[in-house]
Parts: C-alpha cells; sequence; structure tokens
C-alpha cells in the first residue's frame, strides 16, 4: 500500500480531526472557572489533563492542524488530474 493511498490517507484525516476534537474539548472544559482537571478518553487511553496544561495542549493542538493540512494536502493531490492537451 502506497503511503498516499487515498483510504490510508482518508483513515488519519479521520483519526486527527478525533484527536483535535478531544484536545480541543479538554481545553474549552476549563472555560468552567471551577474545572481543575480533565480525563481525555480516546477509548484507547486516559489522559488526566490541569489548568497548568493548557499551554501544552494549545500548543498540540496546533500541531495536529498542521498534520490536518498536510493530510488533506495529499488526499487533495490524489484527487487532482493531470494529463495533455492537444491543440
Amino acid at each position: 500500500m502506497s503511503m498516499y493511498d487515498a483510504d490510508w490517507v482518508q483513515t488519519r484525516i479521520d483519526k486527527l480531526i478525533t484527536r483535535i476534537e478531544d484536545y480541543e474539548d479538554a481545553v474549552a472544559a476549563f472555560d468552567n472557572i471551577e474545572m481543575q482537571q480533565y480525563t481525555i478518553d480516546t477509548g484507547q487511553s486516559r489522559q488526566v489533563v490541569t489548568r497548568a496544561d493548557l499551554p501544552r495542549l494549545n500548543e498540540l493542538i496546533g500541531s495536529l492542524y498542521n498534520q490536518l493540512s498536510t493530510m488533506e494536502q495529499r488526499r487533495n493531490a490524489g484527487a487532482t488530474r493531470h494529463g495533455s492537451i492537444a491543440f
């Protein structure tokens, strides 16, 4: 299987979106002033984060968005058709 196989790329995109949503939910949970810790449960692992982790979470979210952008470019490049035009 090629690293740029459309199904593989879409699976990676879906997983990245889920991870982004999980971390954004954690950051949003701290909008509640009384919230001191939050558990990110991916179904495969659990991670407890605190308000002190907010800078790291925001950094991680930014990194995940960059990865998502790269994977979307790979997906879209696979959909691009190149051909010759006869004049």
